[in-house]
């Protein structure tokens, strides 16, 4: 099954010691794509807490979906950890748009290894 995806690629300026492209979705099947940005703050574990925040995958707009996401935490108390997941489905809100919910456990990290819950909403 092939779906048509159009969007345009983005060229870094090779100043930074990466090669590096950035890809823009712009339609998925002929739908405008949409993204969320969302944010938060972890579970207070072994003495600390961690800030996340990000920009979810794009989606396709007007149609039944579901986000993927991936971001790092702040640096807190020596580390950092990673959150990824899908987000839950589009919630309507009354006056139009949408947004997602989300939650999960961040990857394990620390001198003392652990990891954090977190939970929140998307931007409409």
């Amino acid at each position: 099954m092939e779906i048509p995806v159009s969007g345009f690629m983005y060229h870094s300026d090779d100043t930074e010691p990466f090669h590096s492209h950035q890809l823009y979705i712009t339609s998925w099947d002929g739908r405008p794509v949409h993204v969320h940005h969302f944010s938060g703050v972890t579970s207070f574990e072994v003495g600390h807490s961690h800030r996340y925040a990000g920009t979810t995958e794009p989606a396709p707009t007007g149609v039944p979906h579901t986000h993927r996401y991936f971001t790092f935490t702040s640096f807190d108390d020596g580390h950092h950890h990673e959150i990824r997941g899908v987000t839950g489905p589009a919630i309507p809100l009354a006056n139009g748009g949408h947004y997602h919910e989300f939650s999960g456990t961040t990857t394990v990290n620390g001198v003392t290894p652990h990891s954090h819950k977190y939970a929140g909403k998307t931007s409409p």
